[in-house]
């Protein structure tokens, strides 16, 4: 059995299968927090778990997935890992980053290593050392990949004009770009570059922070489908062949942002919630990062 074969999934360009849904794992720091978000995911069906070094708890996640994976018939290629490069190690740095996000998950690969941020810790996002820093980086990632310590890699926060830079210069291109995306933050400029380049557009911060739960356009979808709002945004992108990444270590919540699969919003609703779009970021905004 392979990663794909329990939820939906998306083709990315090394010719893996992603699945569309997965455990963000932001803000989900002691043991105990990490067995439990872990567990009620494999029981319900997640086949993939997203980390970064900056969220400080790769060596918990991955000693949860290798004690919790036998418990639910399941092994480490059953699993889609994903873990992010810190922005301090971008660079110089990036060969020793990586290799410790590999020791401290301890699975023995990475399924999909990114660069987290196009910039690098401490410097100015106007000063000019943040675009070699970056480049640096993405050669460090292609020779991890090239050893097969890292099966897919890509980037997470970059712009239009970030992602068009990196598709000049590199020899592997990246396999997944993960950004905000919501109603409110439709990025179809980056999707369309996205698309050019045959690249997954990958979904963070799906919910908004939390803030277009109560957006009454999202309230009155969710209760004309008998679904919960978070499932309604989370279904929006899915239902476009866009990966989901909702985070939580509560157990119900876990198995409620699971139940997406099932039902199926109309075109109506497709474009009352697309019209919301307003360009509106929840989260830490890339585009000064030169």
């Amino acid at each position: 059995m392979s990663a794909s074969s329990t939820t939906p999934s998306v083709l990315l360009n090394t010719g893996v299968q992603m699945p569309l849904l997965g455990l963000g794992t932001y803000k989900v720091l002691s043991a105990e927090d990490v067995d439990k978000a872990v567990d009620a995911a494999l029981l319900a069906g997640y086949r993939a778990f997203d980390s970064a070094a900056v969220y400080q708890n790769e060596a918990e996640f991955g000693r949860a997935l290798k004690e919790l994976l036998p418990k639910h018939g399941l092994t480490r290629e059953d699993v889609f890992i994903t873990s992010k490069l810190d922005p301090k190690d971008q660079g110089k740095r990036a060969m020793e980053g990586a290799l410790n996000s590999l020791s401290r998950l301890d699975l023995g690969y990475i399924d999909l290593y990114l660069i987290h941020w196009p910039g690098t810790l401490g410097l100015d996002a106007t000063d000019q050392r943040n675009r070699g820093d970056r480049a640096q980086s993405w050669v460090t990632l292609e020779e991890l990949h090239a050893q097969g310590k890292l099966r897919a890699i890509g980037v997470s926060n970059y712009t239009p004009a970030h992602m068009k830079e990196l598709m000049q210069s590199c020899k592997t291109p990246p396999a997944v770009l993960q950004v905000e995306f919501h109603p409110q933050l439709c990025q179809k400029e980056l999707r369309s570059v996205c698309k050019e380049f045959g690249v997954c557009f990958q979904a963070y911060s799906s919910l908004g922070k939390g803030q277009l739960i109560p957006d009454p356009v999202v309230m009155e979808v969710a209760k004309n489908c008998g679904r919960t709002p978070a499932q309604v945004l989370l279904r929006w992108a899915v239902q476009q062949g866009i990966p989901v990444l909702p985070k939580s270590s509560n157990p119900d919540r876990i198995k409620d942002n699971a139940r997406i699969f099932d039902f199926t919003l109309s075109d109506a609703d497709m474009d009352r919630l697309l019209a919301l779009d307003c360009g509106h970021k929840y989260c830490r905004d890339s585009a000064q990062v030169v």
